[in-house]
C-alpha cells in the first residue's frame, strides 16, 4: 500500500518561510513523479509545483521565484521550500505521487498539511 505523509505546515507571518516534507512508503519512490498541490477554503485545488524522477521541475505562476520543490531519493522524501510567504498562500497543502506503468497512471495523495500565513 502506497502512503504519503506530509509534515511541516503551521502558522507563519507574511514574509516568512516554511519547509514542507512528504515521505513516501510502499512504492519505488525513485521512479515516481511527485507534486505539491494546495486548496484554499472555497477554492479548487491548484498545482503548486512538480518534480519528475529525473529532477525536472515546474511551478504554478503564483509561486514562481518563491517556492522550490526538491526530492531526496535516499530518504523517499519530497520537499517544498516556501519563502516570502503571503496571506494568499494560506491553504491545505497536499503531496501527490504518480506511478506510471505501461497501461496506467496511478495517483496517490497525502492527507494534507495546513499552512496559514498571517498578515
Amino acid at each position: 500500500q502506497v502512503m504519503l505523509v506530509e509534515s511541516g505546515g503551521g502558522l507563519v507571518q507574511a514574509g516568512g518561510s516554511l519547509r514542507l516534507s512528504c515521505v513516501v512508503s510502499g512504492s519505488t519512490f525513485r521512479g515516481m513523479y511527485m507534486g505539491w498541490y494546495r486548496q484554499a477554503r472555497g477554492k479548487q485545488r491548484e498545482l503548486v509545483a512538480t518534480i519528475s524522477s529525473g529532477g525536472t521541475t515546474t511551478y504554478g505562476d503564483s509561486v514562481k521565484g518563491r517556492f522550490t520543490i526538491s526530492r531526496d531519493n535516499a530518504k523517499n522524501t519530497v520537499y517544498l521550500q516556501m519563502n516570502s510567504l503571503k496571506p494568499e498562500d494560506t491553504a491545505v497543502y497536499y503531496c501527490k505521487g504518480q506511478v506510471i506503468t505501461t497501461n496506467l497512471k496511478l495517483d496517490y495523495w497525502g492527507q494534507g498539511t495546513q499552512v496559514t500565513v498571517s498578515s
